[in-house]
């Protein structure tokens, strides 16, 4: 018993000692001290490179040993999995290495989830932005102003992406080579758009007619998956309905069988 308590002792201290030996060079300096320091200083020190990690270069050292190529954050995914597995090593050995991988994963399915999200919210804003440019040609802009004009009215990621295509322009590239790669970053929806905005910048085929179909398009298929996300619901909520009104029903018709079975058996 004494010798268990002296285990369990060791390794919260050793997992206290983890958590201070990580978290210490991070820590806010008191108010006093940065009340002291003037704005230059701190300026310039925000401006210098920033250090890495105890865990970005445990995961660097890890990936230079294995030959792997080494950048800041796959050091810092595998420098914090294996510093997570290390920690549940004296504890649970059997779930390290799960618990690893599982950390490990977690930032890519985050990111491919953002990702997904980012590429959804454009298909939303697409019927809108096509809107905005078919007013803005039908009054007599050109392409370019017309992107600049939309870039500059809209909101949300798509509008994001036009301005970025806007700088670009600005920068002395052209319009329709900045143009082309808005699927790429946009996804494969906005193609059509591009389709439509490229074809007349380059070779002054009609816009509006083109816009108009496409305004169309766009809003049949908003609608669609509309419809297929309300389709959707009551599939989603076959699970929890059934994990919170399960366990209710078997309280209220399971356990008094079974508890009326136990008492005659004792009688």
């Amino acid at each position: 018993m004494i010798a268990t308590g002296a285990v369990v002792a060791l390794v919260a201290a050793g997992w206290a000692a983890a958590v201070l030996g990580l978290a210490w060079p991070r820590r806010p300096a008191p108010g006093r001290v940065r009340a002291l320091v003037p704005a230059a200083s701190s300026a310039r020190r925000s401006a210098r490179p920033a250090r890495p990690g105890p865990l970005e270069r445990l995961g660097a050292t890890i990936l230079r040993r294995a030959g792997r190529p080494s950048s800041p954050a796959a050091a810092r995914r595998v420098g914090t999995a294996a510093a997570f597995s290390l920690a549940l090593l004296p504890v649970m050995p059997a779930a390290a290495v799960p618990a690893a991988a599982v950390v490990w994963a977690l930032p890519g399915v985050r990111a491919r989830r953002a990702e997904r999200r980012r590429l959804a919210a454009i298909e939303g804003d697409l019927p809108d932005v096509v809107d905005l440019l078919v007013l803005a040609v039908g009054s007599g802009l050109t392409v370019h102003l017309a992107v600049s004009r939309v870039a500059a009215r809209a909101s949300g990621p798509l509008s994001e992406e036009l301005s970025r295509i806007v700088d670009e322009v600005s920068l002395g590239r052209r319009l329709s080579d900045a143009l082309d790669d808005l699927p790429a970053r946009a996804g494969e929806a906005t193609r059509p758009l591009v389709g439509a905005l490229v074809a007349s910048e380059r070779y002054g085929a009609p816009l509006v007619a083109g816009l108009e179909r496409l305004s169309d398009e766009v809003r049949r298929d908003r609608r669609r998956r509309a419809e297929e996300a309300a389709r959707k619901v009551p599939v989603k909520l076959l699970f929890p309905l059934v994990a919170c009104t399960l366990p209710a029903f078997g309280l209220l018709t399971v356990a008094p069988l079974v508890a009326s079975a136990v008492r005659s058996l004792r009688l």
